[in-house]
């Protein structure tokens, strides 16, 4: 159990209290509600291109990590197609510096082309060297536009093109900044050995000036329902073929992303999984395989991948894949095997519970799905599914009409 206390500033700002007294230390959890899916389609990128931004300093302070270090602190960032999100940790006793920079940077960020075109360069190497120079690193720029046709989740965090943020100019972050980052559209969560009414007196003081603004409006297309099979081939110089099927799935918050969760476990999760038992150990058709969830807010993928061991063709690899889909489509898994997937699942979840950053960004993303308290709730919506559930789950994802499916293979 997480618990926690809320408040909301007079400008929006929701802040979010969890108190731990078994630690002497403290996080400071921005997240913002903004990710790819909210950028102009001939603008992408840009909300990653803003996590490094933020870090290069703001009007009144110079430099970000100074500061922050002179006190023992220690801050990051991640950016996906749904949010962006900024921590701080540091010892409690010295939270009001994390509040200083969190509060100083929302309101007011540096703009300069000097800070603009260093990371612009930062951001336009990072595209190269992980997505365009590495074996298999543009797998999710092809992946995403072959699966979605008309959500923005048809482009990675990094971009679709490098030219967006090449060509990126001080007045469009301006404009991305405005209109994204403002107390109405972030969530604050302070964790760890700190006193509520103290965070209050502290959010109040460093936050509450900050004009509010407008929570911007999403009105994203919604994705088509799929109702061809799709398939693509990449020839490129790569060690192993490699296999990549994606499945539109329910977004997060529906019942069918838990079920879909389970699935991935049943086939993936561990040496003892489906995937890998049939698949790399016995018939050694692939030197490794994973299933995986997007985890996306609006309705996401469902994703198999894997890396075929050397001499065994796609065709084979493709249908061997499909029979374990098949097997799993017209028979119930085992209570044995269910017990044991839900058990790892709750297990994982507890020990989350143990991280104090973990459970500060946890509390942050189920505020945004609504309601923080959902957090503790979460497990249980795994725990009472059933093996027909998971069935009937199956059946509706893991149709030939809903696949996407790119062959990556070695020249």
């Amino acid at each position: 159990m997480v618990n926690f206390n809320r408040f909301v500033l007079d400008n929006g700002l929701k802040v979010l209290v969890h108190e731990d007294y078994t630690t002497p230390m403290a996080v400071v959890n921005v997240l913002y509600d903004v990710g790819a899916r909210d950028e102009d389609p001939e603008k992408t990128g840009f909300a990653h291109l803003f996590e490094h931004l933020m870090f290069g300093g703001s009007v009144n302070v110079a430099s970000y990590d100074e500061p922050l270090q002179r006190v023992g602190g220690e801050n990051n960032a991640f950016t996906s197609n749904d949010i962006t999100n900024y921590y701080i940790t540091l010892p409690a006793a010295n939270i009001e510096t994390a509040f200083w920079l969190e509060s100083d940077r929302m309101l007011g960020l540096a703009f300069s082309e000097k800070s603009l075109e260093v990371q612009r360069n930062v951001v336009s190497e990072e595209f190269k060297q992980r997505y365009l120079n590495q074996p298999y690193g543009n797998v999710w720029l092809k992946l995403r536009p072959l699966a979605y046709k008309e959500h923005p989740y048809k482009w990675a965090t990094i971009g679709k093109d490098l030219l967006h943020i090449e060509q990126a100019t001080i007045d469009d972050v301006k404009s991305f900044f405005a209109k994204h980052y403002n107390p109405s559209n972030a969530i604050l969560v302070v964790g760890g050995a700190v006193n509520t009414e103290d965070i209050k007196l502290l959010a109040e003081e460093w936050f509450g000036s900050i004009p509010g603004g407008a929570k911007p409006e999403r009105k994203l297309p919604a994705e088509p329902e799929q109702l061809q099979e799709r398939r693509e081939v990449i020839k490129a110089d790569v060690p192993l073929n490699a296999l990549y099927m994606a499945f539109h799935m329910s977004a997060r918050k529906d019942t069918g992303y838990y079920e879909a969760d389970l699935i991935s476990d049943i086939l993936s999760r561990g040496n003892a999984s489906r995937l890998y038992v049939s698949l790399v150990k016995e018939q050694k058709i692939f030197s490794d395989i994973n299933a995986y969830l997007t985890g996306s807010s609006d309705p996401g993928l469902f994703v198999i991948e894997g890396k075929l061991t050397a001499g065994v063709d796609t065709a084979t690899a493709e249908a061997a894949i499909w029979e374990q889909l098949e097997e799993l489509k017209s028979g119930l898994v085992s209570e044995k095997e269910f017990t044991k997937v839900k058990n790892k699942v709750e297990s994982t979840m507890v020990f989350a519970e143990m991280s104090l950053l973990d459970k500060a960004m946890n509390l942050a993303f189920f505020e945004l799905m609504g309601n923080a308290a959902d957090l503790n709730s979460e497990v249980q919506k795994y725990l009472v599914l059933t093996p027909t559930d998971i069935q009937r789950r199956a059946n509706k994802i893991f149709r030939k009409e809903n696949s996407s499916t790119l062959l990556y293979l070695a020249n």
